[in-house]
């Protein structure tokens, strides 16, 4: 079986849901602390699946990695929890060191410790895939080359700096103890499951709750959009064919400012759910104060993937962000099973 840490999260769970879509794929043990963002509604078809296997519990919890890992003869790991909202880091860096760095030492000490027992040839076939992002290389300018695997990290946030040393250890158990790791660096994710603080579902929501739809700023911020399921096929490949201590930036060769991103999911509103006095959605975006340290532009040079592995995302931002919205449209259901009070009082802490 294959260990998957965070599975109830946006990526996770996509990824969980997309692996078990295969009638033969490996079964998953599900370990996922279900912080505010896990949701096990998202699994919600996997109840009857007994190659699904949830456990709830801590990646920081050594004793309990280790049990699972040798219980289901795990011969893969592929570690998607973590604290993930920059607005969130700043307000709460603590959690961020907590569950980013110190839970994910605690996740490769327990990995090397099952490992370093397995015989030759099972230790050979054993991964730890590190999901990370493109936020810790920093902020590029409106004129320079996309982030590359060989940029230097330079992190502007609590969160970006917590995912960074993260990454950095990853390394050193690679180069110090032997461990067998790989390690991703994605792009800005969208799709379905989403936790609607981030960009994309908050703008949807808010629009048909005929709410405002905030703006950082002046809305030019730039990011390289990737669609969810084309970043789970990423991470297959990588598991499947990506050469150990190697890291592969993934993207969505898609850069697009906040701004066009939210004037995009407008219209395509206002073609599927026009409003029924006629006005435009668009008429909702207001402007706030930006965040501190808001990095100005993120864009990932997914060469390296793409020339070594094979891989390429299947979608553009224009049919993706189609999908994405049609998703939120048809499961308002799952939406308003997330939109808790203390989701609520967050919101309004954040952009009043």
């Amino acid at each position: 079986m294959i260990l998957v840490t965070g599975g109830a999260g946006f990526i996770g769970g996509n990824f969980v849901l997309d692996w078990l879509a295969n009638p033969s794929a490996e079964g998953v043990v599900n370990l996922d602390k279900l912080t505010y963002a896990g949701n096990l509604a998202t699994l919600q078809s996997l109840e009857k699946d007994a190659r699904h296997i949830f456990v709830h519990g801590d990646i920081a919890d050594c004793n309990l990695v280790l049990s699972l890992l040798n219980k289901y003869q795990i011969r893969a790991i592929i570690n998607f929890a973590a604290e993930s909202h920059v607005d969130r880091s700043i307000h709460g860096p603590a959690d961020f060191i907590q569950t980013n760095v110190l839970a994910t030492f605690n996740l490769l000490e327990a990995s090397r410790t099952y490992w370093s027992e397995l015989a030759q040839k099972n230790q050979q076939n054993f991964r730890f895939l590190h999901v990370s992002t493109d936020e810790v290389y920093g902020s590029l300018s409106s004129t320079a080359r996309p982030f590359s695997e060989k940029n230097p990290y330079e992190p502007n946030s609590p969160y970006s700096a917590s995912k960074a040393a993260s990454d950095h250890l990853v390394r050193a158990w690679y180069h110090t103890y032997g461990l067998p790791v790989l390690t991703t660096n994605c792009s800005n994710n969208y799709g379905p499951y989403h936790f609607p603080e981030k960009l994309i579902p908050l703008v949807i929501m808010n629009a048909l709750a005929g709410k405002s739809l905030p703006i950082y700023g002046d809305g030019q911020q730039i990011r390289d959009w990737l669609y969810v399921k084309d970043h789970c096929a990423a991470i297959r490949r990588v598991l499947e064919n990506g050469k150990t201590g190697e890291v592969y930036n993934v993207g969505g060769w898609n850069e697009k400012s906040n701004l066009d991103v939210v004037n995009t999911i407008c219209s395509i509103l206002d073609e599927l759910r026009p409003k029924t006095d006629g006005a435009p959605y668009a008429a909702q975006i207001t402007y706030v104060k930006d965040r501190p340290g808001h990095d100005r532009r993120y864009a990932i040079d997914a060469r390296k993937i793409e020339q070594d592995l094979g891989w390429r995302p299947s979608e553009s931002f224009e049919t993706g962000i189609r999908k994405t919205v049609q998703w939120y449209l048809d499961n308002q259901d799952w939406t308003e099973g997330v939109l808790s009070g203390a989701y609520r009082d967050w919101l309004k802490k954040q952009y009043s």
